[in-house]
Parts: C-alpha cells; structure tokens; sequence
C-alpha cells in the first residue's frame, strides 16, 4: 500500500460493502477501528442513495487494544442482527482490524445465529476493491446457492441470470434495465440480477436458470465459473458495450438458447449511423488514450477503432487480475498496455502521446483538464455527476447512441471553443464589440481597452501563455501546461508556447511532437517562433 492523493480502487472490503449494500436483506458486520467508517460518504453522497448502506462497525478505539475487541466484535453482531433482522449476514475485517486478527467469522460462528453467515478473508495488503466485491459474491453463492430439483418444470421460453452489476458501479442501473428489454425482445426472460437489488432468496434460485449473462466480469467472473462448474450452467462472454459487440451478444444468447437472430437492428440504433454522417466524418483519425476498468478498456478500445474511426495510441488499465486480456487488446493495436494503479505513471504517458481525446475514469478528468484535452468517462472510479437522474445505459444500443454522444460531443465543442478563441480580436467578436443583435459597432465603455502611449509601449508587456481551448465534462475550461517530457528536450520559449496555442486543438499535440523531434534533431535547446515555423516547413515537404 502506498500513500497517495488518488486512488483508482480502495480496499477490498469496500468491494464487499458495495455487493452488500447492492442486494436487499443482507447486513455486512465489519470489525473496524474508529475513523473507517466512510460507508456512508461512498454510497449516499456518491451514488446518492436513499437509503444508508447496510454496514456495522465496531468502531474499537486505541484503549480498547488494551481489553477485549473480539467481545466488542460479537456485541455488533448481536445488535445489527436485532436491529435490522436481515436474511444473511457477511463478517469481516477492515484492513487496519485486520492487523489484531480477532477472526470475525468463528467468533460469528460462536454466536449460534439463526441466519446464515459469511466470513470473508479478504487480504486488504495484497487485493483491492474489485477483487473484494468479486470475492464476497463468490462466497455468497457458496453459500447460499440451492441445487435445483431434477426434474425442473417446463418453460415457456428460456432463462437467465444477469451476474456483476452491484452499487456504486458505473452506470450499472441503467445497464441492467436496458439489456433486461434487450434479452426480453429476444424471447428471454430473466430470473435473477445479481447482487444489485437481489435478495438472499434470489441467489438460494440462481442455479435454477438456463444460463447466466456476466456483464462486469470485475465482479461476477468467478461466481459464473463456480456456477458452470457445479450445475453446468453457461454463461456469456460477450460483454455487450458497443453496437459490434451487441451484435456479437445477440448471436451469443440466441446460440445458447437456440431462438432466432433478428434481422436488423432496432429503429433506435442510431450509432452506427450517426458515426457515419457528415458530422462525425472529420473526427476520423483523432488520436485517442484508453484507461479503466478491465472491460470497459477493451470494449472502448474496439469501439474507438471499428465504430468511430478513432486510432488507439494507447490504453492501460488498474484492473491486475485482468492484465493478461488488456495486454492482449493492446497487441492487436499496436500499443503497450499500461498495468498500474499509480495515476501519475497515467498522466506521464498522457503527457508523452499527447492524445486529441482520452476516454477514462475521474482521475483521468482531472488530467486532461490540466493538459486541456477533450475527455470523456467511460469507467470506474466515478464522481457523483457520472451517477446522473436521466437513463444513460452504457450497454446495448441504446448505450451506444450515449457512448457516441459522450465520446463525440467533447471533440466538437471542443473545436467550437478554438474557433471562438481564433476569432476573438476579430474586429465584430473583439470584448470591447457590442452585441450584434443591437445594430450597433459603439464599444462597450468598460471594456475599451487603455491607450498604449509611447512609456507603456516601451516597457516589455509579460507574455501570458494561450490557455488551449478545452471543454471538460463539467463545463469548465482547462489551461494547458506545457508539456516537457524528457530532461534533453528542448524547452519552448513563452513566444513559441504562444504561437503554438493558435494550432487548431485536433493537430496541436502532433505540431507539438514534430517540433520537439526537429529542434532534438538539430540540438537546438530553446525552441522559438522560428523554430516552430521551420519545422512545419521542414515536415510539409
């Protein structure tokens, strides 16, 4: 573990308080010392949840190290199994608890309570909070999942679970409403969704359906692999974001059940299209970075290049169990992954590639307001305006139409606000212009600029740097910093940083780069307005 102002995931207990707090009559007992209950904050502030999250604390203080923290542990037990009379109970330690080894699960055991429990071993030194979320719904379906009877009654028409969505997922309320219609259209009907708003009688039925549809492998992997294993129940592995890979999921789910695949895609399928339109079209080529969760990276980056004409310059993602799949995806790009969870590795590579539009999680918002690139969030870690009140699936083709709205509307914006600012001393767009609609050329008074006399004009006036014109998620616009990469690059001079700014934003990072590559060709140290232009003459030939 390290200290650090960002993280992408937190430990793995919070992985199992966001599966407990998903499913309905399941309470999470967590032995935890004063300080770690941050439950609260994560899911009604974040995910603004009406309800508080189904968690007990022991809260042991440092005096209490001294006496009996296993009996203080047991006492919460009792309370919360009185309190709120829940169906199943998980157990488990913080990461600071942890350390005293008080061993939650025997000494729940030791109580004799009349629900089932679940102890939960979860190494907060060596795992995190996928891991965590994805091991407590594993244990759970150990634990609860009944065998079907043998003789199962006929179906009118087939069944399936939907495994992985849970709280605090991104966009995983939305995606599961939008792929229920999607697998109901196709003549399937859904038996169970898991763990988010499941109830512990739902998962005693999970082995009773015909297959199961994973849709965040991060969290459902391994409860659909014990599933396939014990009741020879199938599950998908297409994971349906993208209109490709819906396409792909829809023959899936009809080769399993064995119904017939439609012929077209529905009348809302926009996506496709809209990608092709004159609009769209001079986005083709943008340079785009890719960093996330394991299979939202994967999916984006096939969307990004089949779907919207995108070229992939890199992608990486904090997701370890999964590094093997993304670094599979980056071969067939022809980039290197970047397995890390340590943001400030991200934003050096950020930095180095100078992309036209990155597509990643909160943390990497925040780069790209600093480096003033269009960004769009794709994955998890959120903030609370990525949990909005309108649908927003990110799945099926309705989530497709959102994906192309959300990745393409940063870019033409963003070129909106270049031209806004090329055109800014413009003789009818000057500030000191009034409005065109009043008929009139009068400046505005406050805004008259001072006459320059002859003193003010021989002081040097300081040379400001052109902020790069960018429109972030949140609306508000980002100053580029310049970017220095290596220690034997050339530095730009103030003038050069200034003349570079009138670049349109789309090819800006590719003069940037083509520049730096001259002036280190020649050794020139300080890169000038000169320099600059003798580059684009010397890479126009």
């Amino acid at each position: 573990m390290q200290l650090t102002l960002w993280t992408y995931e937190g430990p793995p207990h919070v992985g199992a308080m966001r599966v407990a707090t998903a499913m309905t009559d399941v309470h999470y007992v967590l032995h935890a010392p004063q300080g770690d209950t941050y439950a609260d904050l994560l899911f009604t502030m974040i995910e603004r949840m009406p309800r508080r999250p189904p968690v007990t604390y022991t809260t042991f203080q440092a005096r209490d190290l001294g006496g009996d923290t296993a009996e203080l542990f047991k006492d919460a037990a009792r309370q919360a199994m009185a309190r709120f009379k829940p169906a199943a109970m998980l157990v488990g330690s913080s990461c600071t608890a942890e350390l005293i080894q008080d061993d939650p699960g025997g000494l729940a055991q030791a109580l004799q309570l009349t629900i089932p429990v679940v102890a939960l071993e979860l190494p907060s030194y060596q795992r995190k909070e996928n891991w965590g979320a994805s091991e407590t719904f594993y244990q759970l379906c150990r634990h609860l999942v009944y065998k079907p009877a043998a003789d199962k009654p006929a179906k009118a028409r087939p069944t399936c679970n939907i495994l992985g969505p849970s709280a605090l997922g991104f966009r995983h309320r939305d995606d599961v409403k939008e792929i229920t219609q999607l697998l109901n259209q196709l003549g399937v009907d859904v038996a169970v969704v898991a763990p988010l708003s499941a109830s512990v009688a739902d998962i005693h039925k999970l082995a009773e359906a015909d297959f199961n549809v994973l849709l965040y492998p991060e969290i459902g992997l391994a409860a659909a692999q014990w599933l396939q294993r014990q009741f020879d129940q199938p599950y998908t592995k297409t994971v349906p974001l993208g209109s490709h890979a819906t396409r792909d999921f829809i023959a899936e789910v009809c080769t399993l059940t064995g119904l017939p695949q439609p012929a077209q895609d529905p009348s809302n399928a926009h996506a496709h299209w809209y990608a092709k339109s004159v609009d769209s079209t001079y986005l083709t080529g943008k340079r785009v970075y890719i960093f996330g969760d394991a299979t939202h990276v994967v999916a984006a980056a096939r969307i990004a290049s089949q779907e919207m004409g995108f070229e992939v310059v890199g992608l990486g993602t904090y997701s370890r169990e999964f590094a093997r799949e993304v670094r599979d995806c980056a071969k067939r790009y022809g980039v290197e992954a970047l397995i890390t969870d340590d943001y400030l590795e991200v934003e050096t590579q950020i930095n180095a590639l100078q992309p036209e539009l990155i597509l990643g999680t909160q943390m990497e918002r925040h780069i790209a307001k600093r480096q003033g690139i269009p960004c769009a969030v794709i994955s998890a870690p959120v903030h609370v305006q990525d949990f909005p009140a309108r649908y927003a699936p990110q799945m099926g083709f309705e989530g497709a139409n959102v994906l192309f709205d959300t990745w393409v509307h940063p870019l033409m914006m963003g070129l909106e606000e270049h031209l806004i600012g090329m055109f800014r001393e413009d003789f009818e767009f000057h500030a000191g212009a009034a409005p065109s609609h009043l008929g009139s050329t009068r400046p505005a008074a406050e805004n008259v600029a001072p006459v320059r006399t002859e003193a003010t004009a021989a002081a040097p006036a300081p040379v400001a740097l052109t902020p790069t014109p960018s429109l972030s998620t949140n609306g508000i616009q980002a100053v580029a910093a310049p970017a220095q990469a290596a220690s034997n690059q050339a530095t730009w001079s103030p003038e050069a940083e200034k003349e570079l700014g009138k670049i349109p934003f789309f090819v800006r990072g590719k003069a940037r780069r083509n520049t730096e590559r001259f002036a280190q060709d020649l050794g020139v140290a300080t890169i000038t307005v000169e320099t600059l232009y003798d580059a684009k003459a010397h890479f126009s030939r």
